[in-house]
């Protein structure tokens, strides 16, 4: 199997005076109150995952849960408290800082929530401007640039400044600006949280676009559990510094590890998120006609599924039958896990 690109080994980040001294004599058992009283503040207690190539996996938690914080640690622009962090093999808190800028310019992306972008300088500029600190001529960094503005939709906008464009469209100048330079690895810090939610929609539609096509390794963070649903691979959900729980979409809305997790999953529209293949049984009896495809979203198939009297062979992208799904089984997915009103 390939080497993970990221990897976290009981990292930790506290702040305050006493927090590397504190640590050692935890020895990793941290209780982010005892510390609290000492005069320290957990941001990430004892962190531990892998992310693959491709993957992307978001964090998410509330506010002052970590996230960003975990996300700050990996780009080291803030250093770790304890713990290992490996970027494609290499010991990122090994790095010296000629190393460290190296490896930030050629190998990861940043966007932040704020959009930053500079205000005398037009799209075309904005994005252009991270390839020309790297030494790439002016001529093929502005053609490098007219390319990411077509990838992100803003043809026409080119020669625009910021000022007049709307919050989507600065935010996709951001996205075009640190996808400019390539990067294997993206970090994305509440990228749309500043936007009304009808544009949010839009982005997170763009966004899932642009990585079927570019496939990078991108850690997420959002406070939003209905943004994590729908981008994720695998979400991590944190709480007080600690990674409650690290699974797919799918695990953490049926088998929520914690109370805290299962609160998110509460008012999920489960129909919504959870695929066939999620659901169905391995059985391969008494099937009736209808086939479905493991990969359709149940609420496309549902009302279908509900018709039938026999359970429904589920087939894969070969037509080959792969398991079943009853009509029972979608009604107890479907309302079994929703809160219950007194």
């Amino acid at each position: 199997m390939s080497e993970p690109v990221i990897k976290c080994e009981n990292v930790y980040k506290i702040f305050g005076a006493n927090a590397q001294k504190m640590l050692q004599e935890s020895n990793g058992n941290v209780d982010a109150k005892t510390f609290q009283d000492n005069g320290c503040i957990v941001g990430v207690n004892n962190a531990s995952f892998e992310v693959s190539k491709g993957e992307m996996l978001v964090v998410m938690g509330l506010s002052g849960s970590g996230k960003s914080t975990l996300l700050r640690c990996i780009s080291r622009l803030t250093d770790a408290t304890g713990g290992k962090i490996f970027i494609e093999g290499q010991d990122l808190l090994q790095l010296n800082n000629k190393e460290l800028i190296e490896l930030r310019r050629n190998k990861m992306g940043m966007v932040f929530q704020s959009f930053a972008l500079l205000p005398h300088k037009t799209v075309v500029e904005n994005i252009a401007f991270p390839l020309q600190i790297k030494g790439i001529k002016t001529e093929d960094s502005i053609s490098k640039a007219m390319d990411m503005v077509k990838l992100v939709g803003l043809d026409g906008r080119e020669n625009y400044f910021p000022r007049e464009l709307s919050g989507g469209q600065q935010q996709r100048v951001g996205i075009a600006r640190s996808l400019a330079v390539e990067p294997d690895i993206w970090f994305l810090d509440e990228p749309f949280s500043a936007l009304d939610p009808l544009i949010r929609k839009e982005m997170q539609d763009e966004f899932l676009r642009l990585q079927e096509k570019l496939q990078k390794t991108i850690m997420f963070i959002t406070h939003d559990f209905d943004e994590a649903l729908k981008l994720a691979d695998r979400i991590a959900i944190m709480k007080d510094g600690l990674i409650e729980q690290l699974d797919t979409p799918a695990n953490i809305v049926l088998n929520p590890a914690t109370e805290y997790v299962r609160k998110f999953t509460e008012e999920v529209p489960r129909e919504k998120v959870l695929l066939i293949e999620d659901v169905m049984d391995s059985s391969k009896e008494n099937l009736g006609d209808l086939k479905v495809l493991k990969d359709e979203v149940i609420e496309n198939v549902a009302e279908k599924i509900l018709t039938q009297e026999k359970s429904v062979a589920v087939i894969d992208n070969n037509k080959n039958v792969i398991g079943s799904i009853n009509p029972a089984k979608i009604i107890n997915t479907v309302f079994g896990g929703r809160k219950k009103n007194n």
